[in-house]
């Protein structure tokens, strides 16, 4: 009994601090292991906290998944696929690629700063008031090339040394396409803020342009005083083209600055020349900027005429094709009935093409800067419905074909100014020299794709293959004076960059490469992000005053 008292009592010991506080080593050790075993406690619940973060990390990215495939055209029964890159198409990339390390190294090393290179004579022109045109249309080719090194050098410039307080007498429409167009574009894939300021800032200096009885624009403004007026040879009339494509510049500006004022403006033509918008949707060329309503002249989707068409299509598809931009939809489609009656077809090889139109008269001429219409077409026939999606769809590669026999129809293979149609002769060349333009390769990248044929691929190489051998000197590439003799001219022009080498590196990218289910393309193939609208009243278009929209003359360059 008196054992297991004093067992009992010698166990109970252990439990009085008073035992551990004259043993100081016993006490060490049982700190020791009262820490140990709360670092074993306290790393489990954080294993188990960080264990259900995860989960609820993956819960939500399924979440999203599911929602992302629900979205996706005919919701759950869609597929996803995932392809190998074809090795022919990463090799003709690469070949695209490297042709814009030549021509930017080019530019680099004789103009860099200026707005062009005349590369023949190894010097630098500013033919767009010295705003450094190559470099700032080139950056979004850079940064989607992948050509960090050389996109920052340009960044730097852009940073230091890019200057708008010009006294220079300057294009409206060229200057927002591409130096608007470009810094926007490459603020939405860098997200660096020094491209939105810049745009911003450009865009303050060409805005009195629209200060006029009628809200459509002067074409020329002085971009240090302010002075705006329209070229001598219109008759004081604004260009159809020029003045109607710069919504897409402005409303993204206005998303991404909050300020509403560039959106306002660019709109207000939209209103103003809906109110004299024709029943078959086809403007003539002039438009008077006092009462704002359309001159006598010519009907062409060919220069002067053509983007008009074109950002009809794309402020719909910018605004997400929601109610808000439904009107320039219908707008749009009301200019497609327009377009086909312009539609004819030659002998004996039934090319077709698009006419242009003077009063009652139809002239057989097609510029090449038409053959932006079969991607045009492509782009825009989703919406219709089945029947009609068909025929426009169908309507665009018969339009391609013709367009890349513009090429193939040449000594040099490649494509003449403008073409000409007389019965039993199908095409010939009317001016013959070539400038690198990119609208067939464009609506090729359009038709691959959204019909994802490889046919259009192939035409695009051989067009690739085609400027390699006619127009790739030493210093850069350069323009063909005359496509039948292959003389060459003095001049890399900066939508060569921009547009033609950019089109064809996407042709040879995988589809999720500035996807076109996120991007809309301006019209000198600026990828701008597309956000979704829900202000139709504040735009002041409403579908009872459909807008009109777009005019698209699109950069006329210089032989």
């Amino acid at each position: 009994m008196m054992a297991r008292t004093r067992s009992s009592s010698t166990r109970l010991r252990y439990c009085n601090p008073a035992y551990y506080l004259k043993r100081p080593k016993r006490l060490a050790l049982l700190f020791i292991a009262f820490v140990c075993a709360t670092l074993i406690v306290w790393d489990r619940q954080s294993l188990v906290r960080e264990h259900e973060e995860e989960l609820s990390k993956l819960n939500e990215e399924l979440n999203r998944v599911k929602n992302w495939l629900e979205d996706l055209p005919n919701g759950r029964d869609s597929k996803i696929e995932v392809v190998s890159e074809d090795p022919i198409d990463i090799e003709r990339r690469e070949k695209v690629k490297e042709a814009m390390i030549h021509a930017w190294s080019s530019y680099e090393k004789y103009a860099w700063g200026q707005d062009e290179l005349q590369p023949q004579s190894k010097n630098g022109v500013n033919s767009f008031g010295g705003l450094g045109a190559t470099l700032v249309d080139s950056l979004d080719t850079l940064y989607i090339m992948g050509l960090h090194e050389q996109f920052q050098k340009a960044r730097e410039w852009v940073a230091t040394s890019l200057d708008f307080n010009k006294d220079y007498e300057a294009s409206v429409f060229e200057t927002t396409i591409r130096v608007v167009g470009g810094l926007l574009s490459t603020y939405d894939l860098s997200e660096d803020k020094l491209f939105l300021d810049k745009a911003r800032e450009i865009a303050d200096r060409l805005l009195p342009a629209w200060d006029t009885p009628s809200g459509i624009p002067y074409n020329i403004i002085n971009l240090a005083h302010g002075n705006a007026h329209n070229p001598s040879w219109t008759g004081g009339e604004s260009i159809l083209a020029d003045s109607g494509t710069e919504q897409v510049e402005f409303i993204a500006l206005s998303q991404r600055t909050g300020d509403p004022k560039y959106q306002r403006k660019a709109e207000n033509v939209i209103v103003q020349l809906n109110k004299t918008f024709p029943d078959d949707g086809l403007l003539p060329i002039y438009i008077d900027p006092h009462r704002g309503t359309p001159g006598y002249a010519t009907i062409t989707f060919g220069a002067m005429g053509d983007s008009f068409y074109e950002y009809l299509l794309k402020v719909w598809i910018q605004g997400n094709k929601t109610s808000a931009v439904k009107p320039y939809r219908d707008m749009w489609e009301k200019s497609m009935i327009g377009l086909s009656s312009l539609i004819r077809r030659t002998t004996p090889s039934s090319f077709t093409y698009i006419c242009e139109k003077n009063g009652n008269s139809l002239t057989n001429k097609m510029d090449e800067l038409a053959c932006f219409a079969p991607g045009m077409l492509a782009l825009g026939s989703s919406g219709y419905g089945p029947d009609e999606s068909k025929k426009f769809l169908s309507l665009a590669e018969e339009l391609a074909w013709t367009c890349y026999n513009f090429y193939q129809s040449t000594p040099t293979k490649l494509a003449g100014e403008n073409y000409f149609f007389n019965a039993g002769q199908d095409l010939s060349v009317g001016t013959s020299w070539n400038i690198l333009r990119p609208e067939t390769v464009e609506s090729l990248f359009y038709l691959w794709r959204l019909t994802g044929n490889k046919t259009y691929k192939e035409w695009a190489w051989n067009i690739f293959q085609a400027f390699e051998k006619n127009s790739r000197i030493d210093s850069g590439y350069v323009g063909l004076k005359d496509v039948n003799t292959g003389v060459k001219d003095n001049m890399m022009q900066s939508f060569f960059l921009a547009e033609t080498l950019k089109y064809l590196y996407l042709l040879f990218s995988p589809t999720s490469v500035i996807s076109l289910d996120e991007w809309v393309f301006n019209t000198e193939a600026h990828p701008l992000k597309i956000v979704t609208r829900h202000d139709g009243k504040s735009s002041g278009i409403t579908n009872g005053d459909r807008p009109k929209i777009r005019l698209r003359g699109r950069k006329e360059g210089r032989p």
